[in-house]
């Protein structure tokens, strides 16, 4: 069986080719001039029968070379046309697609200068949002410092509170055992004044003497509780200036946000520390107003202290005239 495509008239047409070109039509040679298609036993066949029929014709061989020539020279243009219809096809869909291809690249081409232009603008917004943010954590930082001094001088604020409440409680009990010395006064003198009135006087000036030192300390503590409202003041200015400063850390920060979401959670953490500071600015504001209050009760307890100071002084002068009253009654009898 012949493939397909092949059959006598190709071989027929492969043949005067050859013998065109003043070759011997061998098989082989027919074969490789239909483009070695073929079974060389089907092409022997026709080769056979091709021969046979023009022994029977008996056409010289010159005429019937011419005739295959000219034919084999038509049918070879054709060819020659009909291959070269499907390449100029080809090559007009080359130029076609190439041209669209220089177009993409060109339009890719500016795209990408686009893209690196953005990202160029990106990267410098981003490196100043990255500056704007070290500027915001150094401020955090500077702020934490000063809330940790204002804490530290709030502690030291309390220790001396503290220490005046101590030095308080020890000139009351002063003040008590003055008393309670002045009632066993008033009893011994009751009982044997003549024997006790050298002690008497001794116990009067030391009664006197420490008075005047507990007058003294309570103008000397007068004086530090004035300071310390006027710190305590200073410390609450200070706190002012602080929130100010928070808020103002916190507008900064609020627009980071907005033009960096990618720093957003650090701002946010920023944003709860603030938050943090403020809450104990608002403690330490609270135990400032505490301690104006308890200073307020420690200048009421100076005053009262020295009222009764006062009062023991009167007392002791009144006393004092007494005694000196009976003394001067046993003479006169």
């Amino acid at each position: 069986m012949a493939r397909g495509g092949v059959n006598k008239a190709v071989v027929q047409i492969a043949r005067t080719a050859i013998l065109a070109r003043g070759e011997h039509p061998s098989i082989d040679a027919v074969r490789i001039e239909m483009g070695n298609t073929g079974s060389k036993t089907t092409i022997h066949r026709y080769l056979k029968e091709l021969d046979e029929a023009d022994t029977r014709r008996g056409t010289p061989q010159e005429q019937i070379s011419d005739e295959l020539t000219d034919l084999v020279a038509r049918l070879a243009q054709r060819l020659q046309e009909q291959a070269q219809e499907p390449i100029d096809r080809a090559e007009a869909h080359y130029r076609q697609l190439q041209n669209e291809l220089q177009g993409q690249l060109e339009l890719a081409g500016q795209t990408q200068l686009q893209l690196q232009q953005q990202l160029e603008i990106q990267t410098t917004a981003l490196n100043q949002e990255s500056a704007s943010l070290e500027s915001t954590r150094s401020m955090l930082q500077a702020e934490q410092t000063r809330n940790a001094a204002l804490n530290q001088a709030c502690s030291d604020f309390e220790l001396r509170l503290q220490d005046r409440d101590e030095q308080i409680r020890s000139l009351e009990e002063k003040h008590l055992h003055a008393r309670e010395a002045l009632e066993h006064y008033r009893s011994a003198v009751k009982e044997q004044r003549e024997q006790d009135q050298r002690r008497h006087e001794g116990q009067l000036q030391q009664v006197q003497m420490e008075l005047r030192q507990a007058q003294q300390s309570a103008l000397v503590r007068q004086d530090e509780i004035t300071q310390l409202h006027r710190d305590n003041e200073r410390v609450l200015s200070e706190s002012r200036s602080l929130g100010k400063e928070l808020n103002q850390a916190k507008d900064q920060q609020h627009a980071l946000n907005n033009l960096n979401t990618q720093l957003n959670r650090q701002l946010s953490q920023l944003e709860s520390e603030r938050t943090l500071l403020q809450e104990r600015l608002r403690v330490a504001t609270q135990e400032s107003e505490g301690l104006k209050q308890a200073n307020s009760e420690a200048r009421e307890s100076n005053t009262a202290l020295a009222l009764r100071a006062i009062r023991a002084e009167t007392a002791l002068e009144s006393l004092k005239a007494v005694q000196s009253d009976d003394e001067t009654t046993p003479d006169k009898t």
